[in-house]
C-alpha cells in the first residue's frame, strides 16, 4: 500500500524531466555551438593566410624595385616570421610557406611568382571525430626587376 503510494507520486512528478532532455538535448547544443566556434577559428586563419600572403608580395615587389631579388627560400622565410609573429600569432609547427616561380608568365617583362601559404588549423573537436583540417591559400605576385 505504502509502496504503491510512493510510486504513484514518482510517475506524477515531473521534478526531473528537465534534466532528462537537457542529457538528451545538450551534447548536440554543445557540439553545435564548438562547430560554430571552429569555423569561426578557421575563418580567422584563412583571413590571416591571406594578409601574410599580401604583406609577402608588398616585400617582394619592394624589394625587386630597390635592386634586391631575392630567391624563394628568403620569401618563404620572411612568410614564416610574418605568420609566428604579432599580429597574425600562427603556430610555427602548424605552418608552410612556399614560393615558386609560375610554370607559365603571363605578363611580359615582369616575373610571376605563386606564394603557397598552408595552415592545420588545430581543433577541439576531436570528441566528435573531427581532425585537424588544412586551410590552403595561394596568390601570384608579379615582380619587376629595377629599371623595368
Amino acid at each position: 500500500m505504502i509502496f504503491a503510494r510512493i510510486l504513484a507520486r514518482l510517475r506524477a512528478s515531473e521534478h526531473g524531466s528537465v534534466a532528462v532532455e537537457f542529457a538528451l538535448v545538450g551534447p548536440l547544443l554543445i557540439g553545435m555551438l564548438m562547430g560554430v566556434l571552429q569555423i569561426g577559428i578557421g575563418m580567422q586563419n584563412y583571413n590571416a593566410l591571406r594578409g601574410i600572403s599580401a604583406d609577402v608580395a608588398r616585400y617582394a615587389v619592394i624589394n625587386y624595385q630597390t635592386g634586391n631579388q631575392l630567391n624563394n627560400s628568403q620569401l618563404e622565410e620572411y612568410s614564416t616570421g610574418l605568420a609566428t609573429a604579432a599580429p597574425y600569432g600562427l603556430d610555427h609547427d602548424r605552418f608552410m610557406a612556399q614560393v615558386s616561380v609560375a610554370t607559365t608568365q603571363r605578363v611580359a617583362g615582369a616575373r610571376e611568382l605563386s606564394v603557397r601559404l598552408t595552415y592545420n588549423i588545430p581543433t577541439f573537436l576531436g570528441v566528435f571525430g573531427i581532425d585537424e583540417f588544412p586551410v590552403v591559400y595561394t596568390r601570384p605576385v608579379f615582380v619587376m626587376p629595377a629599371g623595368s
